[in-house]
This record gives structure tokens, C-alpha cells and sequence, in this order.
């Protein structure tokens, strides 16, 4: 190519898909054949219901917001590589959404010509604008969308069938690296010359750390490190890294929880051994549309409260999908868990960011119940703490005013996102709840030795939390002190068994479910007290009783316990079965009534889910049971 215009195209789209599945010739072609605009921000590329354009676009530079006309509501956003106004294109007739420029911005046009003639000829291109074409439709599991799928696209599989999160990924099997003592002038010549965004370090063929583009630039076009520098002054170590088995689900997750777009392949899982391959997150997203990392994506660059409220919306409707399309729970629960935290942390930085000043000494901020066990499916109540460093008596009145004014405005932001302030003011803008280390050990010292009903519950509900944003340094000192007090204090375990049993099961002796006898919910079965919680206690008494500390989530407590006990594998592996089978329901209530799915109209339910109910209840009967024995508790019952 002589033009150097199309050769900037091309160097361009070439790294991006689907252009980066086609032959130089058709990349060619389409390079010489761009039109480049620039969009000033806050001007339409289109708007809702305008005569769809003859072309689609790729944003080069800047961001571009696809909102719906009737709320403004940001639905996705689109930045550098990324591509939209396909699905008008193939669908034809008018736009059914808005596209405004967030930033100002400059993108790339694509004709429909050149689609048709040197895009979708191709068979990997196409399967991934088809990805793409289910993502953005306005509703993947309409009929009249999976016709036109069908009909497009011999023997594709219906979208609210088809899921790629459980098969194995294809990863690159070949490759670049280079030594530990290789300079970084040498390490990017070669990364340029194979055209590649990174390179992993070796030793004796085990992967050692990566290098990437960010590295390049963040480290080194800064001046923080010379070319002449080895890559291991740069390199991010150690890698993370998998088996070769991996599914979509697996990358997505570790990608996710490490904020990494990079996995190694090795032969057994571990960085111990054998490189095989490297796994980046632009394969998944040929694979698939990769909706969880756009949200998370769009929730680092949200500015405001409005905007998380959105996002947290649009990760809703992600939770509906997973569920239409029958997803495992496991899977749901770990990504709708890190989107949540990371909603939660932004609003921490939200509003840090409007404090008259940096905070006058470390602190940490929890999340605690349901989302500190990682389990918060559906939108409920806040529960929140906030935990700072000690200071000197005369500073504290001065240092705790801040962290509550801090924790006001957290408060404040997660009730704007959709998270309801919590009824008992079990939240960080409680006094008592936003404390030093020190008043923290001492709160728990006596929950720990003088327990009653009241202390117990706020026990249970501390006991379940999760690290979202500070020193996480505090809560270790933290959890160092409740173990030992429990240890000075066993019989506090017998008080927290007994609060384990406060809900007996579900079934009446004629083998009827237990329903409110009064009050707004009268008639109604409450499936979150009567058997999501009695799992939940049991599992947290259990692993407390064995002063293993290190999970809170529930099914992992189970898992746990199964290794510790195994002469009660079995019960334990029952629990997780009915923990997941129960929790699934209540998300699947709460979706179709848009409630928490607390509450269930048994009038409303076939048998074939009464009966799948009372076959969860087993479970809860016998770790009652086992319960009741270990902490001889049938004589004060």
C-alpha cells in the first residue's frame, strides 16, 4: 500500500476483531476504502429511529455511548477497536438506539459493501460479527431475532442455548519469549516484529513474568526505566496460570479477580511448570462478547453515582440472561460478585474524591452479609463497616468524624446505585459501626463473652465479610483477635449453634411448608430465613468450630468442611447441592416479581418446584441435626 492514510487504517484494525481474522488483501481493500470522522463529544453518530447508514463503525480514538432514546440510559460503551451500528446494518430499517460521542472521537466507516464483500466472507469474521450482532440486539431470546439468526447462519444454535463460558478456549500455542536478561530495547523489537502485545519471560521453558504494551508505555515512555534495562525490572510477576483444559468461565473470572488480560497455558496449571501457551483476553473476545469485562470497564471510566446506578442495572440484566440460559450457579455467583465489588470500591473512590482531604490514617472498607459472603444475587440492603487505624486520644474524635463523613457519602452512593439503606442501620455512617482497630477488637471481645440474641446476630453478620477497599492489613489484626477470643470463650460457639437453630425446617409435621402466620407477608414462605440462612449459619458455625478463618463464602465453607470431616462428605456435599438449588430459585422469583425473591405465594409455584424444594429441606434437617449433637444443644433447646 502506498497510501499512507490506509497504511495508519490498516496498522490499526489489523489488531483488532474481526479484522484481525481476514487476509492482508480484503484488510487492504478496506483500509483504502475507510471513511474517517471525527465526532466532537456529545454530538449523535445517529439517533433513535433514523434511516440506518449504508456503513458500520470502529472507534479509533475516544469513546462512543450507546444510550436509549426514552431515559437516557447508557446501555454500552464503546472505545478504541471497539465496533457498533452492525446490527442496524444487517437488520436494516431504522436505529433503535442512540450513539453519541462521550469524548471527542474519531471513528472509522465501514460500507456494507465492503462487509459483505471482504468481511463476511470470511468464516471467522463472521462468527464473530454474529457475536456481535446477538450482544447488541435489543433482545437476544426474541423469536423473531433467532429466526433471522437461523436463517443467516446454517445450524446456529439458539443464543438463549448456545454458552461458550463452559468450553475450553483455544489459546495461542506458540508463544514469543525471551530471557530474563534480555534488555527491553530487544524484548520490543521482537514484539514489534511479530507484531504481538506481549512477551513472556522464561526460565528452563517455565514462565517467569510478562511484558506487555502497558509496560512499555506506563514503564518505560515514562523514563521509569531505561531500553537498556533487562524485561525482569518490568515484567509483572509471578503470571497467572492455568491448565490447558481451561473454560471461557475459568479465563473470564481470573481475569476479572486479578484485573489481568493475560493467562499462561503450562502443563500442570502451575507457573512451576512447562509454558504451553499464553491466553489473552482479545481471544475471548473473538470467542465471545465478553459482557462482564465490558462492565467492568465501563464501571472504572463511571464518574458518578448515575452512572454505576446504570451499570448495576445493565449487570442485572446480565444476571437475568445467565439465568434464562440455565447458567450453574457457581458461575453466576462468582461473576455477578467481583461486578458487584467493583461497583462498590468505585463508589469508596467516588467519594474519597469529594473529601476536603486525603483520609488522616489508613482504613478499610467491608462489605458484610449476603455480598460479603459473595452470594448477593439480587439487589437487597446495604451492610457496610468501616475499620481505621488507631490514633492518639486526643486525634480520634477529629480522625472518626472524617471516616463517618466518608462513609455518609458511600452510603449515600450505594443507595443512589439500587442497594437500599439497611432497616437496622447495620452500615460504615453508624458510629457504631465505623471504629478504630482497637474498638473493633474490644466490640468483639464483648459480643465473643457476653452474648445474647442481639450480640449474636451482629456476630453472625461481622463474621461474614469481604475485604472491598483500604489497608487490608486491618482486618487481618481484626479476624487475629475474634479467633482468639472465641478460643478463650468456647462456649460462645454453643450461643452461635444455638442462633443456627432458631429456624427449625421448612416442613410442619404433616409435611406442609411453614408459611408467615401474620403480617404483610402472611401465607407466603420465606425461603431466605427458612432455608437459605439455616445453611448459611450452619456452615459458618462449623468452620468457625475448627478456626478456619480463611473463606467466608459458604459453598467453599462446605467444601472445606468435607476435607476436615470426612466421615460427613456426604452431608456436606448435599448442603452445597441444596444451598445452590435454593438460591437459584429465590433469584429466579426475585427476577420474575422484581422483589428480593425473599417471599414466596406458594399458590404461585408448580408441584414439580414444591417437590424440588422439600428435597433441598433434607439437607437442612440433618446439619440441624448434627448441629444439635456437637454442641449438646438438645437439652437447652
Amino acid at each position: 500500500m502506498k497510501n499512507t492514510i490506509a497504511e495508519r487504517v490498516f496498522d490499526f484494525l489489523k489488531d483488532f476483531p474481526p479484522f484481525d481474522c481476514l487476509e492482508s488483501k480484503d484488510l487492504e481493500i478496506i483500509s483504502r476504502n475507510v471513511t474517517i470522522r471525527y465526532i466532537p463529544k456529545n454530538e449523535n453518530v445517529f439517533t433513535t429511529d433514523e434511516e440506518v447508514h449504508d456503513h458500520f463503525y470502529v472507534v479509533k480514538d475516544g469513546a462512543i455511548g450507546i444510550f436509549r432514546n426514552k431515559d437516557k440510559v447508557l446501555v454500552d460503551q464503546c472505545d478504541e477497536g471497539d465496533i457498533f451500528g452492525l446490527r442496524a446494518l444487517i437488520r436494516k430499517g431504522h436505529y433503535i438506539l442512540n450513539a453519541e460521542a462521550i469524548e471527542e472521537s474519531i471513528i472509522y466507516c465501514i460500507s456494507s459493501e465492503l462487509l459483505e464483500n471482504n468481511i463476511t466472507i470470511n468464516a471467522k469474521a463472521n462468527k464473530y460479527l454474529l457475536a456481535s450482532f446477538v450482544s447488541n440486539i435489543r433482545n437476544p431470546y426474541a423469536h423473531e431475532n433467532i429466526d433471522f439468526l437461523e436463517n443467516q447462519v446454517e445450524n446456529i444454535q439458539q443464543s438463549k442455548t448456545h454458552f461458550t463460558e463452559l468450553h475450553s478456549v483455544s489459546y495461542s500455542k506458540d508463544p514469543v519469549t525471551c530471557l530474563p536478561n534480555v534488555t527491553i530495547k530487544l524484548a520490543a523489537q521482537v514484539m514489534s516484529s511479530k507484531k504481538i502485545g506481549s512477551i513472556i519471560i522464561t526460565d528452563a521453558e517455565k514462565p517467569l513474568g510478562i511484558v506487555t504494551d502497558k509496560d512499555l508505555r506506563t514503564k518505560v515512555a515514562t523514563g521509569a526505566f531505561s531500553i537498556d534495562d533487562n524485561v525482569d525490572q518490568i515484567m509483572s510477576s509471578p503470571v497467572i496460570a492455568f491448565a490447558k483444559d481451561i473454560t471461557v468461565a475459568e479465563a473470564q473470572i481470573a481475569m476479572l479477580q486479578h484485573k489481568i488480560s493475560h493467562l499462561c497455558i503450562t502443563e500442570d496449571g502451575t507457573a512451576n511448570s512447562k509454558l504451553l501457551g499464553i491466553l489473552s483476553e482479545h481471544d475471548i473476545v473473538v470467542l465471545q462478547s465478553n459482557t462482564p469485562t465490558v462492565l467492568i470497564k465501563a464501571i472504572e471510566r463511571s464518574s458518578t453515582d448515575q452512572e454505576l446506578k446504570y451499570i448495576r442495572q445493565g449487570i442485572q440484566e446480565l444476571l437475568l440472561g445467565y439465568m434464562q440460559q440455565q447458567i450453574p450457579i457457581p458461575f453466576i455467583l462468582k461473576i455477578i460478585a467481583v461486578l458487584n465489588k467493583a461497583v462498590i470500591e468505585k463508589a469508596v473512590l467516588l467519594s474519597l474524591a469529594e473529601m476536603h482531604s486525603p483520609p488522616p490514617v489508613e482504613f478499610t472498607f467491608l462489605a458484610l452479609g449476603s455480598q460479603g459472603r459473595n452470594e448477593q444475587l439480587l439487589l437487597t440492603d446495604q451492610d457496610n463497616a468501616l475499620i481505621f487505624k488507631d490514633v492518639p486520644e486526643e486525634k480520634y474524635t477529629e480522625t472518626k468524624n472524617y471516616f463517618l463523613t466518608l462513609a455518609l457519602k458511600i452510603n449515600h452512593k450505594l443507595n443512589t446505585i439500587g442497594f437500599e439503606y439497611c432497616p437496622a442501620e447495620m452500615m460504615a455512617n453508624n458510629p457504631k459501626w465505623c471504629l478504630s482497630v482497637s474498638q473493633w477488637k474490644q466490640q468483639f471481645h464483648n459480643w465473643i463473652t457476653t452474648p445474647d440474641k442481639d450480640q449474636i446476630m451482629l456476630c453472625t453478620i461481622f463474621f461474614d465479610y469481604d475485604f472491598v477497599y483500604g489497608d487490608n492489613s486491618l482486618v487481618k489484626e481484626l479476624s487475629e483477635s475474634i479467633f482468639e477470643s472465641i478460643k478463650n470463650y468456647n462456649i460462645f460457639l454453643n450461643f452461635l449453634g444455638l442462633d443456627a437453630l432458631k429456624n427449625p425446617p421448612p416442613l410442619s409435621f404433616f409435611r406442609q411448608f411453614l408459611v408467615e402466620s401474620s403480617g404483610e407477608h402472611k401465607d407466603q414462605f420465606d425461603i431466605k430465613s427458612r432455608a437459605i440462612m439455616p445453611l448459611v449459619d450452619a456452615a459458618r458455625l462449623l468452620v468457625l468450630s475448627h478456626n478456619f478463618k480463611e473463606h467466608n463464602n459458604t459453598v467453599l465453607r462446605y467444601q472445606k468442611l468435607a476435607q476436615i470431616e470426612p466421615q460427613n462428605k456426604t452431608l456436606y456435599l448435599s448442603c452445597i447441592t441444596a444451598f445452590q438449588v435454593l438460591t437459584k430459585f429465590r433469584t429466579l422469583h426475585g427476577l420474575q416479581q422484581n422483589t428480593s425473591g425473599r417471599f414466596i405465594d406458594l399458590k404461585s409455584i408448580t408441584k414439580e418446584d414444591k417437590l424440588k424444594l422439600k428435597r433441598c429441606f433434607t439437607a437442612i434437617k440433618e446439619i440441624q441435626q448434627l448441629i444439635q449433637v456437637r454442641f449438646n444443644l438438645s437439652q437447652i433447646l
